[in-house]
């Protein structure tokens, strides 16, 4: 059991710990759906809501398979709870956001392999958190990864109006802010005590 307070674990997992900016994973929303924040936010909440959906039932998964002596069904569990998430919000967006939906494009349905997600399944049974340390956990993963996209599509949006050299226009200058921003995030370390 992890003795990490739930305000410890939200606010690491916010800041310095955050999946995106600190870990690297979840990088290809994180790239691709960061261009305006017309997409960006609704795909940080559908990206939030599957890390809920994952984590809260990995919590549970994860108790029933160990009482089974079945741990090693861990990943393809999480998986497949993972996928059911991302096709319920798939729908919901397609039904009720058609236009969104549309915008999204291929990366809606590519939150099923996103690493960040399946991260928060893993790294939570690993720490061992109880169930309201992993809904902390859970919730600070996914508004840690909002906020990260949030803040890439501000930047980058501000950058369309700006005079860039033809030399770092496109991806060149997306992996540089990605990387001031991590080294931004960097600066928190330290703060809440843990990690």
């Amino acid at each position: 059991m992890n003795h990490d307070t739930v305000w410890q674990i939200l606010l690491n997992t916010v800041l310095p710990g955050n999946f995106v900016l600190a870990m690297f994973l979840g990088m290809c929303p994180f790239l691709g759906v960061s261009q305006k924040l017309s997409t960006a936010f609704p795909m940080g909440l559908a990206t939030a809501f599957v890390i809920m959906v994952a984590s809260l039932s990995a919590y549970f998964l994860n108790i029933l398979l160990v009482h089974f002596h079945l741990e090693f069904l861990s990943v393809i569990t999480f998986i497949t709870v993972i996928a059911g998430a991302v096709q319920l919000v798939e729908m919901f967006v397609k039904k009720y956001f058609p236009v969104l939906f549309r915008a999204l494009g291929i990366y809606l349905p590519l939150i099923t392999t996103n690493c960040a997600v399946l991260g928060v399944a893993l790294f939570q049974t690993a720490r061992q958190y109880d169930f309201v340390q992993s809904v902390a956990y859970s919730a600070g993963g996914g508004a840690g990864f909002t906020l990260a996209l949030i803040l890439m599509a501000g930047l980058r949006e501000r950058l369309q109006l700006a005079d860039v050299p033809q030399l770092v226009q496109g991806a060149a200058l997306s992996l540089m802010l990605g990387g001031l921003l991590s080294l931004a995030f960097m600066g928190f370390a330290g703060i809440g005590g843990g990690e």
